[in-house]
């Protein structure tokens, strides 16, 4: 077989193909994103990026109604808005095979919270399985579908950061084509009124007890023996976890779990009874550690690992070195774990960890700038434009989750209505996270008569995922020709009268309209229309950078409040006497011309003018 190199998203794709999936959907997120923009190679399946997660996952459930294998992949976060459809997916079943992605993120690397999705598997009651290595993770894509249309219902397929990204050696294999059943009429299993929901409840719970049984003989889960002295120490592990430990610990023993909901508590029984201490490995919450020792099994875990952050090899090499100097584990002292150091990566002097900020010449780096002459409460939401937060720009209040900085803002305008603590509220929000979810805000917002003003951010792409299509683009996810949404018509359609497009590069004309607007005495929006600035060196023409005369320069800091990481202070001496100036560092400047146009003695000008 041909063997490729892939990370574990790529060889989840390769893996759907090979089952022959017919429908793939997803919303960008990271660490899952890669999975769909690998997918779209395959011309086989049918792919796209879908407004938000939950309907990704109401596209792909029609497909599996249909009767084909399908497909649908998320981060962490986007498992909570495709709650709704899923958790009743368990109900109805499937008819064509349906895995879905949670991509989550121990170690918070790009997210705002590292919830632990496998207790979202065992509340839903559907099978879970955790992919250790690229090579499971296509494995287990494949046999995914197969449990899917085996026991009739949906199946979680679980990632981490580590997992999704690391790259690894993958056996290519070729595409077993699935044909599509066609649509199952039975209104008794699709229709979820209560009369056919309360028997589908009995057919989950049933399902649930044979899913136990299968876990026990599932070839995803199975015993590793160890060597010597170590193996009578029994450690139970899933996905990365396992990897880390079998670096560190390599001759204890090891039940590896492939298939972790149900658990296979008769498989565990077996593995207890050839071991003198059991211990589970896991990183985040204590999933499988409760639910053992709920069936009697004296076991350890979350008393010697950490319960946040990834458990990388030199945590884990840590807290069994504590966890045998304090008597938790039995390891010898002259042990070699004692001796051991685990191989940690340190930056060097060319690999400095720096603040985040919004690159040179970002469009969303206006608005900001302007917002802070004003000083209203802005509630912000996720994507690039978030790290308005951080100074120097510092204005934005708040952000919680995709789409909440709109209804945010209604609520804080509802609460201080009338009050003598009222202020101007903005709401902050992207091209694409306003399509995820921040239209049903503004149609509330203009139906519960909110006067707040809505700042949609468009750059014309997703661009925090690293610039995948969506509706307004007029693309789709293999850039052919699409529909294209007209934001500012949408805006007008849900009732906002007053609705203002503006190049936020032109900042004086941006900054009297939001003057203007935040003195609305009802719900107005302001498009900042500015392509994506990575979009703009790629395809754009040839960057002319910026200067500064430092004859003019009188070092009032103005734009250094921008923020922008083009520009730098610099000692100059001046009738011998130092004193701090701007500088841009040309290389870094994509010449958006802001700072030109608030410098206000005219000390910065485009280079090729300064001859």
């Amino acid at each position: 077989m041909e063997k490729l190199f892939l990370s574990g998203n790529e060889a989840i794709a390769r893996g759907i193909w090979e089952a022959g999936v017919h429908v793939a959907t997803a919303y960008p997120g990271t660490p899952s994103t890669e999975i769909l923009e690998a997918v779209r190679f395959y011309k086989e399946i049918y792919c796209e990026w879908s407004s938000n997660e939950k309907v990704a996952v109401e596209v792909a459930q029609g497909a599996s109604m249909a009767g084909a294998r399908s497909f649908a992949a998320m981060k962490h976060v986007g498992v909570n808005v495709a709650m709704d459809p899923l958790s009743t997916f368990s109900y109805t079943g499937v008819n064509g095979g349906f895995v879905f992605v949670s991509a989550d993120e121990p170690g918070m690397h790009s997210s705002q919270n590292e919830q632990d999705n496998r207790y979202l598997a065992k509340f839903m009651l559907i099978p879970l399985i955790e992919p250790a290595d690229s090579a499971e993770a296509k494995a287990m894509a494949i046999m995914g579908f197969d449990i899917s249309e085996m026991f009739c219902t949906p199946v979680m397929l679980r990632t981490t950061t580590r997992v999704s990204h690391s790259k690894g050696i993958v056996e290519a294999g070729e595409r077993k084509e699935h044909d599509v059943k066609g649509f199952e009429h039975d209104w008794t299993k699709w229709v979820v009124i209560p009369a056919n929901a309360r028997k589908r409840r009995t057919v989950i719970l049933n399902r649930l007890k044979q899913l136990e049984e299968y876990s026990n003989e599932c070839p995803l889960n199975y015993i590793d023996p160890g060597s010597g002295s170590d193996a009578k120490i029994g450690i139970i592990a899933s996905s990365i976890a396992y990897a880390y430990a079998k670096d560190v610990f390599p001759d204890a023993s090891y039940l590896k779990l492939g298939f972790t909901n149900p658990l296979p508590f008769k498989l565990i029984a077996e593995f207890a009874k050839t071991v003198d201490q059991l211990i589970v490995l896991e990183e985040l919450e204590p999933f499988m550690q409760e639910q053992l020792l709920a069936a009697g099994f004296k076991v350890l875990g979350k008393e010697i690992f950490p319960r946040e952050g990834e458990i990388l090899p030199e945590i884990l090499l840590d807290s069994l070195k504590k966890a045998a100097k304090s008597s938790l584990i039995a390891i010898p002292a002259d042990h070699p774990i004692h001796k051991a150091e685990a191989e940690v990566i340190k930056p060097t002097d060319f690999d400095l960890p720096r603040p985040p900020t919004l690159c040179p010449g970002c469009p969303h780096r206006a608005s900001y700038y302007s917002l802070r002459k004003y000083k209203p409460i802005v509630t912000g939401d996720i994507g690039c434009y978030t790290l308005g937060v951080l100074p120097p720009l510092s204005m934005m209040d708040t952000c919680i989750c995709m789409g909440a900085s709109v209804t945010n803002a209604v609520g804080a305008f509802k609460g201080l209505h009338g009050t003598d603590k009222v202020e101007p509220v903005v709401a902050t929000i992207g091209d694409s996270t306003f399509i995820h979810s921040g239209i049903t805000g503004l149609v509330d917002a203009v139906y519960n008569q909110a006067n707040l003003t809505v700042i949609i951010m468009d750059n014309g792409t997703t661009a925090m995922t690293g610039g995948q299509q969506h509706p307004a683009m007029g693309k789709s996810i293999r850039n052919e020709p699409a529909p294209k949404l007209i934001l500012e018509d949408l805006c007008r359609s849900v009732g906002v009268r007053r609705v203002t497009v503006v190049d936020p590069y032109d900042f004086e004309a941006l900054d009297k309209v939001i003057a203007e607007e935040i003195k609305a005495d009802e719900p107005s929006v302001i498009i900042t229309r500015r392509e994506c600035v990575l979009d703009r060196l790629r395809f754009g023409p040839k960057v002319v950078p910026y200067i500064v005369d430092q004859d003019k320069c009188v070092g009032c800091k103005k734009c250094i409040g921008l923020g922008c990481p083009a520009i730098v202070t610099v000692d100059v001496t001046v009738n011998g006497k130092k004193k701090v100036k701007s500088k841009i560092v040309e290389f870094l400047c994509t010449g958006c011309s802001l700072c030109a146009q608030i410098c206000p003695v005219s000390a910065i000008s485009i280079k090729e003018e300064s001859k």
